[in-house]
């Protein structure tokens, strides 16, 4: 039996004992923990206490309660997938999303009408309840299992512009992007990303384990005029994937001479 003799409540120096075993090595990534009576009688404490210490460490994102089997060392091993982020186009003129080959439709695709947030307003460069296109797509990586959700937002007034965008907001984004310069935009792209802890139906969606947050990559689409055309939004597990960038020198422009 490992004594217990920490300041603080019972369970936490339970949780504390457990993080350490872990953290040593004693419990390996993915491997099940002891059973509730096998840490009750390896700590000398009650149920109620093992089973708050194992809630704390659930919370904290060390461990995965899985019902039915029992509680088991989350993994910290690399996520399995890595994104290239980025947009090209071929000598036939079609643009190209390097890793957008992978994803597979996991359900179709909903195509729906909704108005700006202050967020979404903001990144289209528009006021608060302005008149939006919008398609959600679940996607699936079929070699990983990695699930993501995919959303488009196409503002109205770009729609009636580009007629076809009002028609087929649901086209895939290289797609999108080509009728967009057909239409005479020369297009170029901002995108961020974040992490957040997932809303309930964003974690239901992606299947994540509990104390796993989410990937939120924001890309804006700009004309000619660097207008904001579209905005896509990418959420995925943090855990599964990871974005890769390619970075390249710009150069400045020359400046003119004073007259």
């Amino acid at each position: 039996m490992s004594e217990i003799q920490r300041p603080g409540a019972l369970y936490q120096q339970v949780a504390a004992a457990i993080r350490e075993a872990i953290l040593a090595g004693e419990f390996e990534p993915d491997s099940l923990l002891p059973s509730e009576a096998q840490l009750m009688a390896r700590y000398g404490v009650s149920r109620p206490t093992v089973r708050n210490a194992i809630a704390a460490l659930r919370a904290e994102g060390l461990i995965d309660v899985r019902h039915g089997k029992g509680s088991f060392v989350r993994s910290s091993g690399q996520p399995v997938l890595t994104l290239e982020q980025g947009v090209s186009r071929t000598a036939e003129d079609e643009f190209v999303m390097p890793s957008g080959d992978i994803w597979q439709e996991a359900e179709e695709p909903s195509t729906y009408r909704i108005r700006t947030t202050k967020t979404t307003g903001q990144l289209l460069q528009l006021d608060v309840e302005e008149a939006l296109f919008g398609c959600d797509r679940l996607l699936i990586d079929p070699s990983t299992g990695t699930r993501a959700m995919h959303r488009t937002l196409i503002p109205f007034e770009v729609a009636e512009a580009v007629p076809l965008l009002g028609q087929e907001p649901c086209k895939p984004s290289a797609a999108l992007y080509w009728v967009l310069t057909q239409a005479g935009h020369k297009l170029t792209w901002t995108e961020t990303v974040r992490a957040r802890m997932p809303l309930p139906d964003e974690r239901t969606t992606l299947q994540l384990s509990d104390a796993t947050p989410i990937l939120h990559v924001s890309r804006i689409t700009h004309g000619t005029d660097d207008r904001a055309l579209i905005l896509e939004e990418l959420r995925f597990g943090a855990d599964r994937a990871e974005l890769a960038y390619r970075i390249t020198a710009d150069k400045q422009p020359a400046r003119r001479p004073r007259s």
